[in-house]
């Protein structure tokens, strides 16, 4: 538990990051904040500043636009996510990625475990990493363990693109960027992704760029 000294500093931080209004400013991958990890939350924000940093978090996430967004990549050190998907895309794309709508949430302390050994593989980007995706092999299937913003337990299993999504975020929890478990030949441009790898999977990325995807049993 931190001690009411580490709880001041927390609270001042969001407090001047919300006086500013609108959208939050989103941190880039090479500052500190995002590589440190984060403290679990325990009361460092009343439930009225928590609250306001939740809708903040929501308008950030998506303004930039995003379907995912962790305190971290907003300055933040606590372990704290926000998620929706609308998932606005062809149904050939939501076949083959298991992309469906996913209802606004917040995720508190979350933690993943694997649901089976199935791993699926797709191009993936990240608001802190603007301009880029690469393909990461992330688990098909996850079990979520977490809390709501009214510290309520969440228990669910993710499948497709939601489980991709929790796996992200928490990943960001963690100091973990989706740069570190990518393959690093895939690495593109949005420019090169919208003229060459717009398929619903990566097959011919891999073959085109000479990187091996998962082979599921």
């Amino acid at each position: 538990m931190a001690s009411p000294h580490g709880r001041a500093p927390l609270a001042e931080r969001v407090e001047e990051l919300l006086a500013v209004g609108g959208p939050l400013p989103i941190v880039a991958a090479g500052d500190p904040v995002l590589r440190r990890g984060t403290v679990p939350f325990d009361g460092q924000l009343d439930p009225a500043l928590l609250a306001r940093f939740v809708e903040a978090l929501r308008l950030t996430m998506h303004a930039a636009p995003g379907v995912g967004l962790a305190a971290p990549q907003v300055g933040v050190e606590l372990r704290i996510a926000v998620v929706e998907d609308p998932a606005p895309v062809p149904e050939e794309v939501r076949r083959a990625r298991g992309r469906v709508p996913q209802p606004f949430r917040v995720l508190v302390d979350p933690s993943y475990e694997p649901v089976g050994t199935a791993r699926a593989a797709f191009f993936e980007g990240c608001l802190s990493v603007p301009g880029w995706q690469a393909v990461v092999a992330r688990h098909a299937e996850v079990r979520l363990r977490a809390r709501d913003e009214h510290g309520r337990a969440v228990d669910e299993v993710f499948a497709g693109w939601p489980a991709r999504i929790v796996q992200h975020e928490t990943d960001h929890l963690d100091g973990v960027l989706y740069l570190d478990r990518a393959e690093p030949r895939s690495l593109s441009s949005n420019e090169a992704m919208a003229r060459h790898w717009a398929q619903p999977t990566p097959e011919e990325a891999a073959r085109a760029l000479g990187f091996e995807l998962p082979r599921n049993p």
